[in-house]
């Protein structure tokens, strides 16, 4: 009989890949025996051994007739690693509960056929919601080849990034910006425009103990970063990427080599009215492998990427304070949407409670 709590023990132990596996899934596994936990594990790192067969390599006792539970739908095909369902059906596992479907055309419902061919019983969509969440960043990669995208900010309750004096630190709590760390261990991509750059010199790391940096993104048309700028001088560091527009290839050659010497990489987009083409970026990002981006540069980018439909996610931290001021910065810049009904669109995904600080999320609602 299906138990919840070992489903909860996988998702629990998929959440611990958070940082390390993309642009592969959080997967996680526990193996059950006579109401026993006999085997469990996690796929650890992009490359490594898939959840199924971590669990496996943790084996107390022979796995047959044993139960499998797994958040994700086992894959079938040979990438990285082998196929986890011929694993599953060597240690005759009799039953597989499984939370989410997996949505790449490789895996697709043919993870579930082929155990079933080979006797195994599989019950799908096992607290799949939870399972789901998961793997947002995943589903949206796979099937798109674009990264997720997760505008992110911290605002007053009166909308304020900063007061009128252009300070904005802190605006949100302590609680709040772990949170933020966290989400910058969890995905492979950070971007901000020049403008930021400028304005704070940032780097953009992830500050948890061993926790991932994100690869950094700046959108700069005209390559203006300054070499003594944060991001260039640990470009050695951390990965990072400078978005130039098509514009200025060939134009600033001088630049273009001091700033390879310091290791960072400079790709050419092509440009709209002037600026960066976001949905490009996305596309070129995605080629790179980077499943998913963090945008924390400003009003400016941020009413870019919404003119520009790449905003998957918004993650608002909305402090318990009043700041005011007519000349305090607010999250959205730019020239605006002409009226409420052309505006950028979402949908509440969840609110939380950090500290009296509120983590407010919404996922977006395109046509």
């Amino acid at each position: 009989m299906f138990e919840r709590k070992y489903m909860r023990l996988a998702i629990k132990l998929a959440n611990k890949g958070a940082g390390a596996v993309n642009p592969n899934p959080l997967v996680g596994a526990v193996i059950v025996k006579d109401d026993q936990i006999i085997g469990q594990g996690y796929h650890k790192a992009y490359g490594g051994l898939h959840a199924e067969r971590e669990a496996f390599e943790n084996l107390t006792q022979s796995a047959e007739g044993a139960d499998m539970y797994v958040t994700l739908e086992p894959c079938c095909h040979h990438g990285k690693q082998p196929p986890c369902v011929e694993a599953i059906v060597e240690h005759k596992i009799k039953r597989v509960y499984v939370g989410s479907d997996d949505p790449n055309s490789l895996v697709s419902g043919k993870g579930y056929e082929y155990l079933r061919e080979h006797g195994v019983e599989v019950h799908t969509h096992m607290m799949k919601d939870k399972c789901d969440e998961l793997n947002d960043i995943f589903f949206h990669y796979i099937t798109t080849k674009t990264p997720y995208v997760i505008m992110k900010y911290a605002m007053t309750m009166d909308g304020k990034i900063s007061a009128y004096t252009g300070k904005s630190k802190w605006i949100s709590n302590e609680a709040s910006r772990h949170n933020s760390q966290e989400l910058r261990n969890r995905c492979s991509g950070i971007m901000v425009g020049i403008g930021t750059v400028f304005a704070d010199d940032p780097m953009l790391t992830c500050r948890l103990e061993d926790g991932h940096n994100p690869v950094r993104i700046i959108c700069d048309t005209k390559l203006r970063i300054p070499m003594d700028s944060n991001i260039v001088k640990t470009a050695g560091e951390v990965r990072t990427i400078v978005a130039a527009g098509e514009s200025i290839k060939g134009k600033i050659n001088d630049k273009y080599n001091e700033l390879m010497k310091k290791n960072v990489e400079v790709i050419f987009i092509e440009e709209e009215d002037g600026e960066i083409n976001l949905k490009m970026l996305m596309n070129k990002l995605g080629e790179l492998e980077i499943d998913s981006v963090i945008i924390e540069g400003g009003g400016t980018l941020n009413y870019s990427a919404l003119k520009a439909e790449i905003v998957n996610e918004v993650m608002i931290y909305m402090a318990p304070k009043l700041l005011g001021g007519k000349d305090a910065l607010t999250a959205v810049e730019g020239k605006g949407f002409e009226e409420p009904d052309l505006a950028a669109h979402f949908t509440l995904k969840e609110v939380r409670n950090l500290d009296d600080d509120l983590l407010i999320r919404y996922v977006a609602k395109y046509p």
